[in-house]
């Protein structure tokens, strides 16, 4: 069936060839007869005098042909200079090579299925066709970084057995203007020479956004130095644009001379080039990038829920020696968050861990000691601290931890330390015991007066500030500022968030002082209330240096741990709601200065623009 299908085109391409003959010599006959009359008249009059006109015609001929050796050795030249310039980092994978495919991709069974779907449409490219359809152009994977964006595009090239050619968008800008659009002119170019040849082709480009950014943007378009060196962004983004969605070309060399010369007319049939980007910052796309014909395909690839990271455990597992009875579950709940890189990461270093701890496989002491130090730096003790200072660090992280312990149900404190861990001095940790989403108006307070529990045990236990609590405070400012900013927490629905006002105004900057103020005399009443058993946990700290869960739970059950009810939220002063309401109901006021019916005069009698508040200057 192969070859009748194979006779039949080769027979239609010989047929193309006679007729395009046929159609040159019919329409091109007067050119032809106005040819064959020159050449006669050259050979009639001009040739035998041949010896008159012969000696000037050859120097004449012999200083052309030099101009036109040195025209065509400049333009070499700058050929092979452009060539070597226009050679883009791009590392291409033949069919097979990749040595993954979707049984190696774990964790995100509906994002695999997505891509199950354009392997699909791949590999039926002609019979796609033949319903009338065409072949997709563009897929952008959208997600955080390590979530597998560039393995999914790897897996999808090595299903569909086509090319697959990786690029990274900054490796597309040059010092030089123009070089950065014949980069990205070659790499098509090659592309689609290599879908000619396997029937289609993928191109991935990393990092999308370096070279794609909104024209107009903040980030996008050309520098203070014009199209030199090197930003010639908004060149660089049309060239791939008309990549992207080019015109009908001939793409050899035979094509273009056989069309040039009227031989073949028919329909130019692009082969078919996937274009998978990757990028985490989707807003900041060109709206030309994201039309139907170019990247019309979307696929968000983010960090895996419980079931995927429970795959991607076990699948990692599989490839080292590890303790059978190791708890998968726990593994699970402890990486809540994790990319699959991540994972991958953590893994690997627990058997580094397990190697220098003189075992051949790893068990979950190790993968627990991989995770803290990727979660929270190398453990550094500092030998020449100081007793009271060892103390007053004590006491700030027991009021996290007690805090923590108390008002934060549905997490675990799994360690507090007073060892420096990267740049932290000390920290109390968390792990959620399941996974959430969202979270409510009360467990953002909470999370506020946690943050605020180290000020307060400084204040309440040592009767001093310390300058440790700087991020504390950012954490609870950032908070607080996002319940009223964006979520409507406060009595008032406004948000801020679409006229990206997100640095607060005088108004807001009250509302977030109140919020504060009142979830740190909360959290100094919890404190309070339970001094006895921060005391003890502090004083512990101070003598190990660090506790694990079940120490911290040891010591706090011998205590009547006790959670006073909350003060009343404070009332909004009455002279603050006023000057709000003046100011909201100037702003939508159409006249927002009354007009005088009179003139207005000076003290001499004349007149004159007042100053402010109707004063006159001077």
């Amino acid at each position: 069936m192969e070859q009748t299908s194979a006779s039949f085109y080769l027979e239609a391409q010989i047929d193309e060839f006679i007729q395009g003959i046929i159609d040159l010599f019919r329409f091109h006959l007067r050119g032809l007869i106005l040819i064959a009359l020159l050449v006669a008249g050259f050979f009639l009059w001009l040739w035998p005098t041949r010896a008159t006109w012969g000696p000037v015609a050859l120097m004449v001929g012999f200083a052309l042909l030099q101009i036109a050796f040195a025209i065509v050795f400049v333009i070499i030249q700058f050929g092979a200079i452009f060539w070597f310039l226009g050679r883009g980092r791009t590392y291409w994978i033949k069919p097979g090579e990749t040595g993954v495919g979707f049984a190696d991709y774990k964790g995100n069974p509906e994002v695999l299925e997505s891509a199950r779907r354009v392997v699909t449409l791949l590999r039926g490219v002609k019979e796609f066709k033949e319903m009338g359809g065409e072949a997709i152009r563009g897929l952008l994977l959208v997600g955080p970084p390590g979530t597998g964006k560039s393995y999914l595009a790897q897996c999808i090239s090595t299903e569909a057995n086509v090319p697959f050619g990786y690029a990274s968008a900054p490796s597309f800008q040059n010092m030089f203007f123009g070089v950065s659009n014949l980069r990205i002119m070659m790499l098509y170019r090659k592309a689609r020479s290599l879908a000619r040849k396997y029937g289609a082709c993928i191109l991935f480009i990393d990092e999308i956004d370096a070279i794609a950014q909104a024209r107009g943007g903040r980030y996008a378009g050309q520098g203070f130095l014009g199209p030199l060196f090197g930003w010639g962004g908004n060149a660089m983004l049309n060239e791939l644009l008309l990549q992207l969605d080019p015109p009908p070309q001939e793409l050899t060399l035979i094509g273009r001379l056989l069309r040039l010369l009227g031989l073949r007319r028919r329909r130019v049939e692009l082969p078919p080039v996937l274009t998978i980007a990757a990028t985490n910052m989707p807003d900041a796309l060109d709206p030309a990038l994201l039309r139907p014909g170019r990247f019309d395909r979307k696929i968000v690839v983010d960090a895996p829920s419980a079931e995927g990271r429970r795959e991607i455990i076990e699948y990692y597992l599989n490839k080292v020696k590890h303790d059978p009875n190791i708890p998968v579950d726990d593994m699970v709940y402890d990486t809540i968050g994790y990319t699959p890189a991540a994972i991958r990461y953590v893994i690997n270093e627990a058997v580094i861990h397990a190697h220098f701890a003189g075992r051949n496989y790893i068990t979950y002491e190790d993968f627990t000691a991989a995770r803290e130090m990727h979660e929270l730096g190398l453990r550094q003790p500092i030998k020449s601290m100081s007793y009271e200072e060892r103390r007053r660090i004590a006491y700030h992280e027991a009021g996290h931890a007690l805090a923590q312990f108390m008002l934060q149900p549905k997490n675990r404190v799994v360690k507090v330390s007073i060892i420096r861990h990267g740049e932290a001095l000390g920290f109390s940790a968390t792990k959620p015991t399941e996974e959430r989403f969202t979270k409510t108006r009360d467990e953002i307070m909470t999370d506020i007066q946690v943050a605020l529990a180290s000020r307060a045990a400084e204040e309440l236990f040592l009767g001093i500030q310390m300058s440790g609590v700087t991020n504390d405070l950012a954490q609870a400012t950032h908070l607080a500022n996002l319940a009223v900013s964006m979520w409507g927490m406060d009595g008032s629905l406004y948000s801020a968030l679409p006229y990206n006002q997100m640095v607060p105004d005088l108004f807001r900057k009250q509302r977030i002082e109140r919020i504060l103020a009142h979830q740190y005399e909360n959290v100094k009443r919890l404190l309070e209330a339970n001094r006895e058993a921060l005391i003890a946990l502090a004083e512990e700290l101070l003598a190990r240096d660090e506790l694990n869960e079940q120490q911290i739970r040891e010591i706090l059950r011998q205590f009547e741990l006790v959670i006073p009810p909350p003060l009343p939220e404070p009332v909004e002063p009455l002279e603050v709601r006023q000057a709000q309401e003046a100011v909201l109901s100037r702003v939508a006021s159409p006249e927002t200065t009354p007009q005088p019916e009179e003139p207005i005069t000076g003290p001499d009698g004349s007149e004159g623009p007042a100053g402010e508040n109707g004063q006159f200057p001077g």
